[in-house]
């Protein structure tokens, strides 16, 4: 089994240039390169650790497609690329197979319970060994169809993707959540906004501390092994297979408040307007997620941060000019505050994004500039359409402000057809690396084809449709979303792998610090899950 061991090659080296012959550093070109390197960093986090650990990251363990998937969901300058075509794959890539297979070979090491970086009193110099990436040819699985990883993007690009995946569906729920929450809910808002802040400059400490780090899960497998990136993995999966499930909610309520008469009769059975919607929306999105060419929608998904500033300047202009401003509302609402954290934890939630925007940057040192201006960016953004959205509506405002709108202006068809217009677009983009991973998993490589890409994918989209006709209640869905997945991935998994990789190398302010954002996390997630699941089985009430 080939590893990455103590350093990283770029997709696009040749292993054969005569610059690559000295694969050794003697300690003090270490020394040099490593203080070449703090000396460069220009944001604030000198006190955070900084010695680089000596890790092998296993080339063959499940999932290998999340880096490039994802860059395909969240980058700016996306190439030209083919998806779901028959490739030459000429190995097996069962995740069963690969994490048993060093034990089969006798080789203790590849127990799930065993870190991939051992503990601080159990550090060993490894000699780094010259092999090739995740995604090279001599790999079990091959991913020809995707792009190799971009590490290109200008700081500007990289501020775009942040806000991008940050400012999203999250924004048509704030009123609603100031409406739960009351007035002092705000406060809880800007909590999150500095938390995951935090949290995003953790995740980026991690990565560093060894050179074969670049994605969420591979932290989870440098800090709690294969069971980690295992069990991190599949929740970054049911966040983004539970976003499409929101998509088709949002899209069908807001053609329901354009075609409210809608209906259907098949086979004797009637299907009123929202599950008459709902499944012409599916019928809609189907093509999309069966493309060999994803590009296009990769490029129209960057318009969702234009969309959402599209739909905000609708909002105060039919406010201005039609609905006007009321003021009253109450200042706290206990009972339904734990609905307004499960919503708001789910507008800041893009952490399952940030390392790999962070490996994209040509200039990684300004990744917390990047975060400061999205975080800051959506901050008003959310607190400005939840003010206004709730003084227009007060209690009356639906869990996404557009269906408050008055229908006969020009400025609610504009909100009205944008929201509907971009998830499709960015539906099959998000549903993509769920469908990558599900196909990894496949034993023989003659299911690999255009074919078993298309079934799956397709089984995802009506999944997706059944869920949504079950439980088509936009908010209780989301503050479920944002309680069970969005706090664990958010807060509670960064400061986790942080203690753990950084060991017996932290001050006791920055332990303090990470276990106080447990606490939060874990409480927020236990208090929004249970509100958010009590509302679902009351019908969304």
């Amino acid at each position: 089994m080939r590893k990455l061991s103590g350093m990283k090659l770029d997709d696009d080296e040749d292993l054969g240039r005569p610059d690559r012959v000295e694969a050794f550093q003697t300690d003090d070109e270490e020394n040099q390169a490593e203080r070449a390197h703090l000396d460069d960093d220009t944001d604030s986090d000198s006190s955070s650790p900084s010695t680089k650990l000596s890790i092998s990251v296993d080339a063959t363990i499940w999932p290998q497609s999340y880096r490039q998937s994802m860059d395909m969901l969240t980058s700016v300058t996306p190439p030209p690329v083919s998806f779901l075509r028959n490739t030459a794959s000429t190995g097996a890539i069962s995740f069963l197979s690969s994490a048993y297979k060093r034990s089969q070979v006798g080789q203790s090491e590849s127990s799930l319970i065993d870190p991939l970086i051992p503990s601080t009193s159990s550090i060993k110099e490894e000699e780094p060994t010259l092999v090739q990436g995740h995604f090279s040819s001599c790999s079990k699985f091959s991913y020809s169809e995707l792009p190799p990883p971009q590490k290109q993007c200008s700081f500007a690009q990289s501020v775009l993707n942040g806000t991008n995946i940050l400012c999203g569906l999250g924004l048509l729920t704030t009123p609603y959540a100031l409406k739960q929450g009351g007035w002092f809910s705000l406060t809880i808002l800007l909590m999150f906004a500095i938390m995951c802040y935090n949290t995003g400059i953790l995740l980026r400490r991690c990565l560093d501390s060894s050179p074969g780090l670049e994605t969420y899960p591979d932290i989870g497998q440098a800090a709690f092994g294969s069971a980690g990136r295992l069990g991190i993995s599949i929740a970054l999966y049911l966040e983004l297979y539970a976003s499409c499930v929101e998509y088709i909610i949002l899209m069908t309520d807001n053609l329901c408040s354009i075609f409210p008469n809608t209906q259907m009769r098949i086979a004797g059975i009637d299907f009123d307007a929202q599950q008459t919607l709902a499944i012409i929306v599916a019928l809609v999105v189907l093509p999309t997620v069966w493309l060999r060419n994803l590009s296009l929608l990769s490029y129209l998904s960057v318009g969702g941060i234009f969309a959402s500033i599209l739909v905000t300047t609708s909002l105060f202009w039919v406010g201005v000019d039609q609905v006007g401003f009321h003021p009253g509302g109450k200042a706290i609402d206990l009972a339904n505050l734990s609905v307004t954290i499960g919503l708001y934890g789910f507008g800041f939630a893009g952490h399952s994004v940030f390392p790999n925007i962070y490996s994209s940057m040509k200039e990684p040192s300004k990744f917390p500039a990047v975060l400061m201006i999205s975080f800051g960016f959506c901050f008003v953004m959310y607190t400005g359409v939840a003010i206004a959205g709730y003084l227009m509506f007060g209690d009356s405002i639906k869990t996404q402000y557009t269906l408050n709108m008055p229908q006969e202006l020009y400025a609610s068809k504009i909100a009205v057809w944008t929201t509907i217009v971009i998830p499709l677009n960015k539906f099959a983009l998000t549903l993509l690396p769920v469908a990558l991973s599900i196909e990894e998993l496949l034993p023989s490589p003659k299911l690999r084809n255009y074919a078993t890409s298309v079934v799956v994918r397709t089984l995802l989209v009506f999944s997706c449709l059944v869920v949504a006709l079950t439980f088509p209640y936009f908010g209780a869905v989301m503050a479920l979303i944002g309680s069970a997945l969005a706090m664990s991935v958010a807060l509670v998994i960064p400061c986790a792998s942080y203690l753990k990789i950084f060991n017996g190398r932290l001050s006791k302010t920055e332990v303090g610090k990470c276990f106080l954002i447990i606490v939060v996390g874990v409480v927020c997630a236990l208090l929004g899950t249970y509100s958010a699941i009590t509302r679902l089985a009351s019908k969304g009430e």
